[in-house]
């Protein structure tokens, strides 16, 4: 025990240190200054640096502004010009709409003009036979391609002279030369094994008559020759020959 009261208060005792003690808001108040010295420094460093390469704040700042006004003036005239183009879309939608139905007036006058014509040229040439009593005429005979490959449509006006003409009753028939293979050929239309089918026909003063002709495949047709018989009779009133138009 003695040996430890020795060692704690005898020449071998630890050595004993006074220290000035220092409030913390003293040693702080000591520290922000320099803390805001060295910041200062370090910024104006920072801004001399960036003078040195060549680059000016103020003039960036107004650079920076001038670059926004110019956004906004490029943003109000790009909504501008988006609202120009919805208005020219519209206009050419209309201009387009008023073009189609231009184009469907054109055509419906066209087709009418056309029917007219055809009016006109029947009345024509029923008055061109009407001085004749009781003779038969083909007026208007045409042949065309169908919409149907191998397909052909007649078309012919029937027509009658004479204003008190009786009722004409017969048939007709139609005979098509065709080409197939090289080799040259008749078909009988209506077609019928026994060759006595006929179309039928019955009128007293005009008739329209159109008909179709179904072609076999590969076959052309050249011409057709109408026959028409009246009821009863074996040899044809009238024959008239056409050529593909």
């Amino acid at each position: 025990m003695w040996r430890r009261v020795k060692r704690r208060f005898g020449i071998a005792a630890p050595r004993l240190s006074v220290r000035l003690h220092m409030p913390w808001y003293m040693r702080w108040s000591m520290l922000v200054p320099f803390l805001i010295g060295t910041l200062g420094l370090a910024w104006w460093a920072y801004g001399s640096g960036l003078e040195l390469a060549g680059f000016h704040r103020s003039q960036a700042e107004q650079e920076l502004v001038q670059l926004r006004e110019r956004v906004g003036l490029l943003s109000a005239e790009n909504a501008n010009l988006k609202s120009l183009q919805v208005q020219y879309e519209r206009l050419i939608q209309i201009e387009q709409s008023s073009n189609q139905e231009t184009a469907k007036q054109l055509k419906s006058l066209a087709d009418e003009n056309i029917s007219l014509q055809e009016d006109l040229a029947f009345f024509q040439d029923l008055t061109a036979v009407r001085g004749k009593e009781g003779d038969l005429a083909v007026h208007r005979l045409k042949l065309v391609r169908d919409s149907l490959p191998g397909e052909y449509r007649l078309r012919m006006l029937l027509v009658q002279g004479g204003q008190r003409a009786r009722e004409f009753t017969g048939s007709y028939q139609m005979v098509a030369t065709i080409v197939n293979g090289g080799q040259r050929s008749t078909l009988l239309f209506p077609q019928d094994a026994s060759g006595n089918a006929q179309f039928q026909l019955a009128f007293k003063y005009y008739l329209r008559v159109e008909k179709s002709l179904q072609l076999p495949p590969g076959a052309e047709l050249e011409s057709v020759q109408v026959r028409i018989f009246e009821q009863g009779a074996r040899e044809p009133k009238l024959r008239q020959n056409v050529n593909l138009s």
